[in-house]
């Protein structure tokens, strides 16, 4: 299993995915799972993925090989980050009908997903959400993130402090924060976390960072997160209904 995790805000865009994948208990191994397509000045984007790896990689590696050929619409020469959304989607689709009919006679899960965010000049910062079928939807003011794989126990401080006009320091520290938790919660997902965080209008990628085992901030937040978690519920006012806190039920005689 896997957990990526994308945000889109006014001032930028940040990216976030483990690399621990798990194909049983005495087969887990680290694969980074982000890849970036950078012409500075011109365009910076950054994919994601979860799901089946070789489907994954293989459907990035024939979105990147088309990029080699200039006369054709590759993610060098296209117009817009929609027109790179739509050649991902085809390149997934590739993929799954070449290998997908053999994977299944094995029973081989074939689902993945990508999230494929970034700029292209002339065009505002966009994010989007590419499904296994290569089919996609893009993230608006009011839904300004997207998660794939194990999502459930990094959501809700997501959901909770995410907004479109959160500032980009403030992102990175709820996206780990949301690593976190999720990695408290289910052993398939682990680090390192690679984390990249794109400012809006800079159409280059400077800010990549890769957190391993006892980094120092992480484990900073991760202690005072706790920290404060079981403060605030220490605070809690208990219900005014209240709740005996020893058995009143008389015991009927022998």
């Amino acid at each position: 299993m896997t957990y990526c995790v994308a945000l889109k805000l006014n001032t930028g865009l940040v990216f976030a995915s483990d690399s621990r994948t798990n194909a049983g208990v005495d087969q887990v191994a680290s694969f980074k799972k982000m890849r970036s397509f950078v012409r500075p000045g011109d365009r910076a984007m950054v994919i994601l993925s979860s799901g089946n790896l070789s489907i994954t990689q293989s459907a990035v590696n024939l979105l990147e090989q088309r990029g080699r050929h200039a006369d054709k619409s590759n993610i060098w020469n296209a117009e817009s980050m929609f027109d790179v959304a739509m050649l991902l989607g085809e390149c997934m689709r590739e993929v799954r009908d070449r290998d997908g009919p053999f994977l299944l006679q094995s029973s081989v899960d074939i689902g993945a997903n990508f999230i494929l965010g970034g700029q292209i000049k002339d065009e505002a910062p966009r994010l989007f959400l590419v499904y296994a079928e290569g089919n996609f939807i893009e993230a608006t003011e009011a839904t300004p993130f997207f998660q794939i794989g194990e999502t459930k126990y990094g959501k809700p401080i997501i959901d909770r402090v995410i907004q479109a006009g959160t500032s980009l320091m403030d992102a990175i520290k709820c996206v780990l924060v949301s690593f976190d938790s999720t990695m408290r919660s289910n052993i398939s997902v682990g680090m390192p976390i690679d984390l990249a965080c794109y400012s809006t209008d800079s159409l280059s990628l400077d800010r990549v960072y890769k957190i391993g085992q006892g980094d120092p901030y992480f484990t900073s937040i991760s202690q005072r997160w706790s920290e404060g978690l079981r403060g605030v519920f220490a605070s809690l006012p208990d219900p005014d209904w209240g709740c005996p806190t020893t058995d009143t039920h008389s015991t009927p005689p022998p």
